[in-house]
């Protein structure tokens, strides 16, 4: 999960994957509506190039980054997310699609300079660059994801969702941490089937709480674009199954999620 220069070159390849979803969308296409409420294809776009803003500020400039987070993340993130998004939606399609491919390369290319031993600064803690770059995996996938469902087709899915897998497993405890729950002590044993068909591990092999499934459904539940009910996603032992109700790799508020039977298998 963490060999720095191979998530730096899967991650360039899945914004590239991103891009292709929107390159040749007409303004129709880009005020789709996505399963996430109130959220044109234009939001999605637009909350990534901020993403990607902001990740490249934090490993470039690092002082900077504090101060922002210090003044417009003091209402929360999800509020400065909100906030921001304002600042792209007035832009012409054209112009926003060029901003967020710039702030996206610009963004890679500064983690890409970070040496792999160091950290930079984040909302919460600071993280080695290696695990900064698998949450910019986890956010492409999710909003990439919502791209995909508003435009009707299904993105190729490759053993690239190595980086979101680990870093969801890493994460595990944000969905309790979420609802002002406290965690588990008792590990979990993840087994879970690549794109190619490669197992992947996590965890020690004689726990009673484990989950298993094929690694693209996974990361459709811990991004929470599909319901458990959908995924081919499994639980053993009564705390798995509870944390396949709130699985989430990323911090702050749940979200709706989707509801069940809302995509199908």
């Amino acid at each position: 999960m963490t060999d720095f220069r191979n998530v730096i070159r899967d991650l360039t390849t899945e914004g590239e994957q991103v891009d292709a979803l929107v390159a040749g969308l007409d303004d129709a296409g880009w005020e789709l509506p996505t399963p996430a409420t109130g959220w044109s294809v234009k939001h999605q776009i637009a909350h990534l190039a901020f993403i990607f803003k902001i990740a490249g500020l934090s490993a470039a400039e690092p002082r900077a980054f504090a101060e922002l987070a210090k003044s417009s993340m003091a209402r929360g993130f999800d509020a400065a997310v909100n906030a921001a998004l304002d600042d792209y939606l007035g832009d012409p399609n054209e112009v926003l699609l060029s901003r967020w491919r710039a702030e996206r390369d610009a963004g890679i290319k500064a983690l890409a300079a970070v040496p792999a031993d160091q950290v930079v600064p984040w909302l919460v803690n600071p993280l080695p660059p290696a695990i900064l770059a698998c949450a910019g995996m986890m956010e492409l996938f999710a909003h990439g994801q919502d791209v995909a469902d508003a435009l009707g087709v299904r993105p190729e899915r490759t053993d690239r969702l190595a980086y979101l897998v680990g870093f969801a497993v890493r994460v595990r405890d944000f969905g309790y941490e979420a609802r002002g729950l406290t965690p588990p002590e008792q590990e979990f044993r993840f087994e879970i089937t690549a794109p190619s068909g490669q197992l992947w591990t996590f965890g020690p092999e004689d726990s009673p709480e484990r989950i298993t499934g094929s690694a693209e459904d996974f990361c459709l539940l811990v991004t929470r674009r599909r319901h458990r009910d959908d995924l081919d996603v499994r639980a053993e032992g009564a705390l798995a199954d509870q944390w396949l109700d709130i699985a989430q790799a990323y911090r702050g508020p749940a979200g709706e999620g989707r509801s069940p039977g809302q995509f199908g298998r």
